[in-house]
């Protein structure tokens, strides 16, 4: 059918790249930091989500850990928007009958703030032993204080959807 040519049929129709072992195990990660004053939590643990599942690069493929490392400090500073402050709840179980409690929004922010982001982040992973092992590139501090200055983080721009006022 073709002459000269050594490779037919699905051969030269397949040319989808996928990354092999050696391009995700020996690159090094990029790690970020990420101040959440002021950054409401929904769109903070979208874009953390994002980078550490490594979707913002070129090469991203979902069944492989191609993303990096996020470092959030503040964590006690993150706003929420409408009466979620008041009125989203958080649950957990011990294990034993009657063992359910549930804390606000505040309640949880005064207690443990790096839950909240935790928990938030978790969420828009994936749920199996990937997830499980692309939360460990989350590191969260309440504070301006992080143990992670020698691997160089570089700051993550999360844009403020916020409408500002302007004084006109």
């Amino acid at each position: 059918m073709f002459e000269g040519d050594e490779l037919c049929g699905p051969d030269i129709w397949n040319t989808t790249w996928y990354p092999k072992a050696a391009d995700h195990v020996t690159t090094e990660k990029t790690w970020y930091v990420v101040d959440a004053t002021d950054k409401i939590l929904g769109r903070l643990a979208s874009t953390i989500a994002v980078h550490i599942r490594g979707k913002n690069e070129a090469t991203y493929t979902p069944s492989v850990d191609m993303g990096a490392f996020v470092v959030v400090v503040n964590a006690e500073k993150v706003a929420v928007s409408g009466k979620k402050r008041t009125q989203k709840l958080y649950r957990r179980h011990s294990g034993r009958p009657g063992g359910m409690k549930e804390e606000t929004f505040d309640q949880l922010q005064k207690r443990i703030p790096e839950r909240i982001i935790e928990h938030a982040v978790r969420g828009m992973l994936p749920k199996g032993r990937l997830g499980r092992r692309l939360f460990t590139h989350l590191k969260v501090y309440k504070g301006p204080g992080h143990p992670h200055e020698a691997q160089k983080p570089v700051p993550l721009p999360i844009a403020d959807k916020r409408i500002q006022k302007t004084d006109k």
